[in-house]
């Protein structure tokens, strides 16, 4: 009898790419891939932060005003609020890692441009390439999370989420001072610079931890999916606006109405795009995602309101020194860290109304500030408005993802940035609006009685929303749970389930598939 060998040899698979990363399953949602997809969000809040304490040495550098030195604050502003929902439509398209990576690449490059800068316009447009390269990190997270909740065929953990939250707003806090520590050792340049090793570590983190992008069937030409003329009308009308926020005068009218004309246009090509950039329908029909954006704006035009206008308060009334006033943020920032960083679970409405409700007691507490208050009082503030800034983050940011449609995840948590900066845009007009020259204790009261009025019209809105009541709050289309309020009809998200389906039964079925043909090459 001839020899038989009674255990065939399996075709062994085809080997992966190099630099292809680690199979979704054995990265799951580990630490690895968790620190990979919040390592660069870390980038944008601390850049937004990091340039305030150099702005004088720049312009006593290069001989400018501080008019023009405040350009370098503006630009980053203005090319992250449209950078933030463009990287995210690129994400949907062409995969969260690649974007991720093009990304950190701008970032390298941005900062190397800033390192070398010989004028005040370069430097400018280094912090235009830094805005656009820092906006690709947090939509791209969030894509590769609901991505990789449809590999896994469950539910994103709460604590990736959390840790997104973390690294793209709180992080803010950790700008001025490692700013004042590069110009200490090498120079408002060293600010520029620092941007380079942070952005390689950042890739290497994404290329040996995250899983490659997986191929998905295109519907057309990339053109024609990217939509070009959607984004160019999105970016003219949101820039109206924004330069319109950013110096609100009588003079600057025709900038809104700019920003109607070409809203309007916006409007009219999106509803008949075949692949909408900014889809419209969608949006108009989504109520639920709507409301989450809008209370995502007024949150951070209370924040921002309290990072900028008390800290004015604090060295231009209270008298107290810079070093003090950052000091005295450092309770804020930290409390804000760390209840974005614990607060969990399937529920949205206690957490958005506990934010709105001790925002209501925050922007109350500063009818109560003086010049001559204790110590006490100031520090109690901080922690107040820092508790609300986590709860608000983590909570709308999670509502986000379960509202939006799984296909649209990138371009979705781009434009809650957006509104994020409009909302910090709109604080500076506020600011200026109550303080006028100076910052007096008028100013904070009348400050305050905005704030609290803001506030309140918050707290009722969140209470009367329908996609928040009742069981699991309509936990939308997300990967984080399934039911709710927030996907275009016929196209269900990520753990959406369908009609006398179970949840996650598109996700299910897509691993069996993968675990069949798996078979089949083993065979």
């Amino acid at each position: 009898m001839p020899p038989t060998d009674p255990l065939p040899h399996p075709i062994p698979s085809p080997p992966r790419r190099r630099f292809a990363g680690p199979t979704p399953e054995r990265a799951g949602f580990g630490a690895r891939f968790t620190t990979a997809a919040a390592v660069g969000s870390v980038l944008n809040p601390i850049n937004s932060s990091i340039i305030a304490i150099a702005l004088v040495s720049i312009g006593r550098a290069f001989g400018v005003d501080a008019g023009a030195t405040t350009w370098l604050v503006s630009a980053l502003y203005l090319a992250t609020a449209i950078g933030q929902p463009t990287a995210g439509r690129l994400a949907d398209l062409f995969g969260p890692r690649r974007v991720y990576l093009a990304g950190m690449a701008l970032v390298a490059l941005g900062g190397l441009i800033g390192f070398v800068g010989t004028s005040i316009g370069m430097l400018v447009v280094a912090r235009v390439v830094l805005g656009l390269g820092t906006s690709a990190a947090y939509p791209a997270a969030m894509t590769m999370v609901r991505r990789q909740s449809e590999r896994l065929a469950r539910p994103a953990p709460g604590r990736v989420l959390n840790a997104l939250a973390v690294a793209g707003q709180t992080t803010m806090a950790i700008g001025p001072p490692l700013g004042g520590l590069l110009i200490a050792v090498g120079g408002w340049r060293a600010m520029f610079l620092i941007n380079i090793p942070l952005a390689a570590i950042a890739a290497g983190f994404a290329v040996y931890w995250l899983p490659a992008d997986e191929r998905r069937r295109r519907t057309g030409s990339a053109a024609r999916e990217l939509d070009p003329p959607g984004l160019l009308l999105f970016a003219a009308t949101l820039t109206s606006v924004l330069l319109f926020l950013m110096r609100p005068t009588a003079s600057r009218w025709w900038l809104l109405v700019l920003g109607l004309v070409a809203g309007v246009a916006l409007t009219r090509w999106e509803s008949r795009a075949h692949s909408p950039f900014l889809d419209v329908r969608m949006v108009a029909r989504n109520g639920a995602l709507t409301r989450t954006y809008l209370r995502q704006a007024v949150a951070m035009a209370s924040t921002y309101c309290f990072i900028y206008g008390w800290t004015m308060w604090l060295e231009q009334s209270a008298g107290r020194s810079v070093s003090a006033a950052g000091l005295l943020m450092t309770p804020s920032f930290v409390v804000a860290a760390g209840v974005s960083a614990v607060v969990t679970g399937p529920r949205l409405r206690t957490p958005l109304l506990a934010g709105a409700g001790v925002l209501t007691v925050g922007s109350a507490s500063l009818l109560l500030l003086r010049a001559d208050s204790p110590l006490w009082l100031l520090i109690v503030v901080s922690v107040v408005f820092g508790l609300q800034n986590g709860l608000a983050n983590t909570a709308n940011q999670r509502a986000m993802f379960r509202q939006a449609p799984a296909a649209a995840t990138g371009t979705a948590a781009g434009l809650l940035r957006t509104f994020s900066y409009l909302g910090a845009l709109a604080s500076a007009s506020l600011i200026g609006a109550t303080f006028g020259r100076r910052a007096t204790d008028v100013g904070l009261h009348h400050l305050g009685m905005i704030l609290t009025v803001m506030s309140v019209v918050l707290v009722a809105a969140t209470a009367l929303d329908p996609a928040l009541r009742g069981g699991r709050e309509d936990e939308g289309r997300g990967a984080e749970g399934p039911g709710g309020e927030g996907s275009d009809a016929g196209e269900p998200g990520a753990g959406e389930p369908e009609a006398g389906k179970p949840p996650y039964a598109r996700a299910r079925r897509w691993a069996a598939t993968r675990s069949r043909v798996a078979q089949r090459r083993e065979q």
